[in-house]
């Protein structure tokens, strides 16, 4: 006879070292080292040039988001986790005052390491679109990689994937373009 593992809660993740990021999909709970500096900086890059136009509505832009860096997002009873960056449009008028999302993002980005690429693509991605999130990005800083997605009933379509130094305007930030290149390090 097995013995199953206790199933994750929220406590659980209170509990973990400062370290450490954890997550609870499926029930369990997930744990993985926070980012090097490579992957770190290229969420907060890309959520600085989202920010200006569509959160502040500066520069151009429609203003109307809240972008925010490794939101807390409870999916679901069994699924808690952190993204980096996520953003949710015109549905929600003002931020929670929770220390997460009450409701799904428009949009979120998952900036894939080694340690978590596994976890994002396998575990996390499919429960996005399963929560009705309508865009999600993964950013793969070894690759230089930026893959688009749209949600199409529940399953993923790939928009298009960009890398290196390309110049991209893609949904849901279309209005503006982003230099690739300003999201890698040298």
């Amino acid at each position: 006879m097995t013995t199953a593992e206790p199933l994750a809660r929220y406590e659980d993740l209170i509990g973990l070292p400062d370290n450490v990021v954890g997550e609870i999909i499926a029930a369990q709970l997930y744990v993985h080292p926070c980012p090097a500096p490579a992957y770190a900086r290229a969420g907060s890059v890309l959520g600085n040039k989202v920010v200006t136009p569509f959160d502040q509505g500066e520069g151009g832009g429609p203003g109307g988001w809240w972008i925010l860096d490794e939101p807390e997002l409870p999916l679901s009873e069994d699924i808690f986790v952190r993204t980096s960056p996520a953003g949710v449009g015109e549905r929600m008028p003002a931020l929670p005052k929770t220390a997460w999302f009450e409701m799904s993002p428009n949009w979120v980005c998952e900036v894939l390491s080694p340690a978590t690429a596994r976890t994002d693509r396998v575990l996390k991605v499919p429960r996005y679109a399963a929560a009705g999130v309508a865009d999600c990005w993964l950013i793969d800083p070894d690759a230089r990689t930026l893959e688009a997605y749209a949600n199409q009933d529940g399953r993923w379509l790939l928009l298009g994937t960009w890398g290196g130094d390309d110049v991209a305007s893609i949904d849901p930030f279309a209005a503006i373009s982003l230099s690739l290149s300003s999201l890698w390090l040298d």
